[in-house]
């Protein structure tokens, strides 16, 4: 199965280009909070993770992997901070 997102040059330039697309869309969504925008986003991200799940796209510890992921980017928490090293 693969990884939700691969670390090859191709994919991390489809990556850039979607993150493009959707800084555009957000920014006509400016008549909500960003909390209402988060919280949002939160339910579709759930739901898109769960049909890779279903559609054997990926692997539920792949799933738990990107949700650390997201957690300590939410946080600014960088790998070397959480295992006590410096940055």
């Amino acid at each position: 199965m693969p990884d939700p997102i691969p670390d090859d040059e191709e994919t991390a330039g489809e990556i850039e280009e979607c993150l493009d697309e959707i800084d555009e869309f957000i920014g006509t969504l400016q008549r909500f909070s960003d909390r209402v925008i988060a919280e949002s986003l939160r339910v579709h991200l759930a739901s898109l993770l769960r049909s890779m799940l279903e559609g054997d796209q990926c692997s539920v510890p792949d799933v738990q992997e990107f949700v650390a992921s997201l957690e300590r980017d939410a946080l600014g928490i960088d790998d070397d901070t959480e295992t006590g090293g410096s940055a």
